[in-house]
């Protein structure tokens, strides 16, 4: 009984969160909601003994992800209007994946009408279930190093990539913007600071 409490707890306050992020006009609040939902998420994956994937949701998404996106909506002054004016030229592509991802659902809720033998027999085509006594950590790590070692390898050189591309994109040098240099703050002598001037009594510099 406890439990269900917790999940319809966990996933009616998921699901509020998740339409606030797509319904909010402040992108900052926007990301708020968005750090709420992956909390609760957590807690969904703590009912269903996930244990790990809800630490990871919450240290990666939550600690790294969301907090770094929340950092950079606050302080690049990014022009939303500017964002919001193309926003037609792009409408096909957002309906072409909004009817995707409403294919998707609609697979996912007819799973509840479909027999569970069947869901068994897809299920254990994917992937063998966990032996007895194999923790949740244990049985991921065993998974992604020996069936999925490729994938997890090329997600990785991804993500270098995409790390590195972001930082080179940070560190363009634009017109205007004052930048320090390090080696010539060091190489700067009392000479070259400090200008003494006399100034004769009873009279302004």
């Amino acid at each position: 009984m406890a439990a269900a409490a917790f999940f319809y707890l966990f996933a009616g306050i998921c699901i509020a969160s998740a339409f606030m992020v797509i319904a909010g006009r402040n992108p900052v609040t926007s990301v708020l909601f968005l750090i709420l939902a992956f909390f609760n998420a957590a807690g969904l994956f703590v009912l269903i003994g996930a244990e790990f994937l809800a630490m990871m949701l919450v240290v990666v998404y939550v600690g790294a992800v969301a907090v770094l996106f929340l950092f950079v909506v606050m302080m690049i002054d990014v022009d939303f209007a500017e964002l919001k004016a193309g926003f037609l030229q792009y409408l096909p592509v957002g309906a072409l994946v909004a009817i995707v991802f409403l294919i998707e659902l609609v697979m996912v809720v007819g799973t509840l009408f479909a027999d569970p033998a069947s869901l068994q027999v897809a299920a254990g085509a994917v992937a063998d279930a966990p032996a007895a006594g194999v923790t949740n950590t244990q049985a991921i790590g065993q998974v992604l190093y020996t069936q999925y070692l490729f994938a997890f390898q090329a997600a990785g050189f991804v993500l270098l990539v995409a790390m590195v591309g972001a930082i080179v994109l940070t560190l363009r040098h634009k017109p205007n913007v004052k930048r320090q240099d390090i080696a010539e703050q060091v190489a700067r002598s009392h000479k070259t600071v400090i200008e003494l001037k006399k100034v004769p009594s009873r009279q302004g510099v």
